[in-house]
């Protein structure tokens, strides 16, 4: 059995549920918060507790889980993939380049893994239409639109992202885009090229975004970041492909009806006949039992974790794909300084 060791224990005691259930032993648990520790030591009692990784580098473990703050993972991921512990990071692989370029570097040198907990990508919307682009449906894809949004009260983001000792205070505006981004580039196996932020609102701190992302394909992505109105019942997430066919876009509905995709296609594209089809959400089932859609991302994502830790199997996100994504929030938070002008993406897959 799998030893993990999972650092950042507010999103990460959630992961590490899923962990469990997947068959990891949950050995090592690390928080600054001797509460948080506390009360993930009394789930897993077992487990080796500290308040700071680098008193769990000596813990002997296959794996870890990196859900610490958002813009502190490198350091750690870079330690243990250098001892050949296999990484499962979250949110952002990076916040520059440089540390961009480490991290590809000791993912491609280690005898371990890292894989990105994009849980995104694994959402039943994303999947429905990953699926549908893939198998030609909508034809080579021209624009894509991607949202990751939270429809809070001002005095909650004042609470959440004005702290600025908190790493929501810490971070650029663009910086959380990796939960479009990687859609985005998961659905159209593209590379960011180029980026345009744009600022929505007044303020000199903006609370959302608009990123312009030009990909190696051609296409145009167009992503919408964090606190806006109008949040998807779909975990905060919505997506749509139009391409040189057709279209594919998760609905804007209430409830279960935000996990299904509706599909249209023109006469001229559908044999003469209109084509406008709803698909209804796709069920996950794992380890004998329904998963919630909410957390079908989380749970596939650590069930690929497991698969590549025991058995060798390629990360679902693997370094390349995650830096790429954490970069384009990187370039964009320059084009914002710069007052919204295009910067290029650097070329991670050219590295």
């Amino acid at each position: 059995m799998a030893r993990l060791l999972v650092v950042g224990l507010r999103r990460g005691l959630v992961l590490a549920r899923w962990c469990a259930r997947a068959g990891f032993d949950i050995a090592a648990l690390c928080d600054p918060d001797a509460e948080l520790l506390a009360a993930a030591s009394a789930e897993f009692p077992t487990a080796r507790t500290a308040s700071s990784w680098q008193e769990l580098l000596d813990a002997e473990v296959t794996a870890v889980v990196l859900a610490n703050d958002f813009d502190a993972h490198t350091e750690p991921a870079l330690a243990f993939l250098e001892r050949g512990v296999h990484v499962l990071s979250e949110c952002a692989a990076c916040v520059t380049e440089e540390e961009g370029r480490s991290l590809v570097e000791a993912a491609e040198k280690s005898p371990a893994s890292y894989s990105f907990a994009e849980n995104y990508v694994e959402h039943p919307h994303v999947r429905a239409i990953g699926g549908l682009v893939a198998d030609g449906e909508v034809g080579s894809v021209e624009l894509i639109e991607c949202d990751y949004v939270h429809g809070l009260a001002p005095q909650d983001i004042v609470a959440m992202a004005g702290d600025p000792t908190h790493w929501r205070g810490r971070i650029a505006p663009t910086a959380y885009c990796t939960h479009t981004l990687s859609p985005v580039l998961d659905v159209t196996g593209a590379w960011p090229v180029e980026v345009t932020a744009h600022p929505v609102g007044p303020s000199e701190r903006p609370m959302a975004v608009v990123l312009a992302t030009q990909l190696s394909t051609g296409a145009l992505a167009l992503t919408r970041q964090t606190f806006l109105q109008g949040e998807p019942d779909s975990h905060w997430s919505w997506l749509s492909v139009r391409g040189t066919r057709g279209l594919a876009e998760s609905l804007r509905a209430p409830g279960d009806a935000a996990w299904s995709v509706r599909l249209r296609n023109e006469p001229w594209a559908n044999g003469g006949s209109l084509r406008d089809e709803i698909y209804p959400p796709q069920r996950t089932t794992l380890y004998g039992r329904p998963v919630d859609p909410a957390e079908a991302g989380t749970a596939l994502i650590v069930e690929a974790f497991r698969r590549t830790v025991t058995e060798g199997a390629p990360p679902r996100v693997p370094v390349r794909p995650a830096v790429a994504a954490s970069l384009v929030g990187v370039a964009g938070a320059r084009s914002l300084a710069e007052g919204s002008v295009p910067v290029p993406v650097p070329r991670v897959a050219e590295w």
